[in-house]
């Protein structure tokens, strides 16, 4: 955790925070002395406790469905009103189910279009909707959650895979037409250790973990921490792409 108040008097917004690597991000980010905005579509009894559990003041609540564009523009009114500024976005609520890549039958339309409208388009509504506020003063950031199957192609579905891509091209094109106000970062994990990891078969996590040239699956506090890095110690870094994944990809 961070040792300083790097990000003192900043506002960040954390979207789909009540999973594990939301959850981690809004600990970091409120360690560094931000106000965390903690967003959450099915759970508020575990959102109410995370909030609870954040260090320092000023933390909030609200609701949104990001795959929903009027929930989320009632999520940027609420952080207008509310705090004024947004300093961060971490666009960090996606969904996905297990498909076999072979099974293309199983992958039906609409389920397809349930990834993307949470994956893509729910992350570029939310940048939409909270454009104004982040291209004010000094300018934010936008991270946006990807993952390294948007380059590799292995991934829990085909259309994952292809929402993760069409993301980093989403990072690369508002990257550049977004500059210099917001600068926009896809933070891509590898398989995190964790509640979607404990679903698998033991051995194949255990062959998972031996292919990976670090000797281990990254953790939603190794995915909190290199966001906190892009955000503190890396303002040159937009339109890019940072890999968490131990090498994975490498073998």
């Amino acid at each position: 955790m961070p040792q300083s108040l790097p990000l003192s008097g900043k506002v960040a917004l954390v979207t789909g925070a009540t999973g594990d690597i939301g959850t981690s991000t809004c600990r970091w980010l409120a360690a560094a002395g931000a106000q965390v905005i903690v967003n959450y579509r099915s759970s508020e009894e575990k959102a109410q406790s995370l909030l609870a559990a954040l260090p320092g003041q000023g933390h909030g609540l609200v609701y949104a469905a990001v795959d929903n564009s009027a929930d989320v523009q009632h999520m940027a009114d609420f952080v207008a009103e509310h705090y004024g500024r947004l300093d961060v976005l971490v666009n960090n609520a996606g969904f996905t189910r297990f498909v076999a890549h072979a099974d293309l039958d199983a992958l039906d339309d609409d389920l397809i279009d349930s990834i993307f409208q949470t994956n893509w388009r729910g992350a570029f509504a939310c940048i939409r909707a909270l454009r104004p506020l982040l291209a004010a003063d000094d300018g934010g950031v936008v991270i946006n959650i990807s993952s390294i199957a948007g380059r590799t192609g292995l991934g829990s579905n085909v259309a994952y895979c292809a929402s993760k891509a069409a993301l980093d091209s989403m990072t690369r094109s508002l990257g550049r037409a977004l500059a210099p106000q917001i600068r926009i970062v896809s933070v891509s994990p590898g398989l995190v250790d964790g509640p979607y990891a404990a679903t698998f078969d033991r051995a194949f996590i255990a062959e998972q973990t031996k292919r990976t040239p670090l000797g281990r699956l990254v953790t939603a506090e190794d995915v909190a921490e290199t966001i906190y890095a892009v955000i503190v110690h890396m303002p040159t870094l937009t339109g890019t792409d940072v890999h968490v994944d131990g090498g994975r990809p490498l073998n």
